[in-house]
């Protein structure tokens, strides 16, 4: 019997909660040696090692400030990575959400590992003294996760009004960013629905214009000599897919610090493209935690793939055979990963 094909989707920022505190010390020993490297890189500059801050207390002015945050996740991403049985199972291709482009750059070989340290640990630390603008995240679906065309067309109306932009299409949900004026509007002007919208805390206007300054900064500061072609395609946040054979390292690195920055990022396309081009047997979701998840279930319900059409589809097919293995879920982590990998936690 072959390999099952599957597509890996990393996480983004804000994956890394009170709830996943504690992730690397449980899924880490296998990317001990990388973790080690990260901590000392951090601790060389001043900074709290990843190990110290994943065995505190979670504390969100510490733990979601984008100097942190970003390692953090990275780092989780990675261990979780490394954690899948390859053996059993092929990658056919790497995608992410928004700071997961980052980490999929990684894992598909595009960055050597410190490169990846470096671009990620440079990246989230551009707004250390002053984030610029914010982020909001507004639900355009119903309790079935069918998309209410009305709620969505009147929330782009909004967000094209109040001068923000769509910085994220996540599945069901539109993450807006814009300057906080911009947003404090949108929160009064946007229908309310259910907890919607509300404002991610910690998170800068990324993937809008108002981060041109951020991308002109990192295109001076990260070398292209730092990419290189991946070693599995990857889809970025406008659905292109990055092949083994015809990626051009100097235009990936171009994409990466100027496009991705500063123009919307489409999650729900890239998503999209993973499923239909590359026909996996699963979707396998990185850690921390699977705040994800939702948003997939919308886009794969979006697709009507394997005739999952609505959420109820999704949550009874998720229970017999799932098809999004999420390994920040237990049960569905050892779907997918080395039968040695909980000898190594508990050692």
């Amino acid at each position: 019997m072959g390999k099952e094909r599957i597509v890996i989707i990393c996480p983004g920022r804000g994956s890394y909660t009170r709830e996943t505190s504690g992730y690397l010390k449980t899924y880490g020993p296998l990317a001990k040696d990388r973790i080690t490297f990260m901590d000392e890189k951090r601790n060389t500059a001043g900074l709290p090692t990843l190990s110290e801050l994943d065995s505190q207390p979670f504390k969100a002015k510490i733990h979601m400030k984008g100097e942190h945050a970003s390692a953090l996740i990275y780092a989780c991403s990675l261990a979780d990575f490394l954690s899948i049985d390859q053996s059993r199972f092929e990658i056919v291709a790497i995608t992410g959400n928004s700071m997961g482009w980052y980490s999929a750059l990684a894992l598909g070989g595009a960055l050597k590992h410190e490169n990846a340290y470096t671009l990620i640990d440079t990246m989230g630390s551009m707004m250390k003294d002053t984030i610029i603008g914010g982020q909001i995240i507004y639900s355009v679906t119903d309790d079935n996760w069918q998309v209410d065309e009305a709620t969505k067309a009147k929330g782009l109306k909004e967000v094209e009004k109040a001068g923000a932009n769509i910085s994220i299409y996540l599945g069901g949900y539109l993450v807006i960013g814009g300057a906080q004026k911009a947003l404090d509007k949108l929160l009064k002007s946007l229908p309310q629905n259910d907890k919607y919208p509300f404002q991610l805390p910690y998170h800068a206007a990324y993937h809008t214009p108002l981060l041109e300054s951020v991308s002109r900064k990192a295109l001076t500061m990260l070398p292209e000599q730092m990419f290189q072609k991946p070693i599995v395609p990857l889809v970025d946040g406008r659905g292109y897919i990055w092949s083994p054979w015809a990626t051009n390292s100097n235009v990936l690195w171009n994409y990466t610090l100027g496009h991705q920055v500063c123009k919307t990022y489409d999650f729900t396309t890239a998503m999209n493209v993973a499923i239909k081009e590359f026909s996996p047997d699963k979707l396998v979701l990185l850690g921390p935690g699977n705040t994800l998840g939702g948003s997939i279930g919308q886009i794969i319900t979006g697709q009507n793939w394997q005739d999952i059409s609505c959420k109820k589809d999704f949550a009874n097919r998720q229970k017999t055979d799932p098809f999004l293995i999420s390994l920040g879920i237990p049960e569905q982590r050892d779907l997918i990963c080395h039968s040695y990998e909980k000898q190594a936690a508990s050692t």
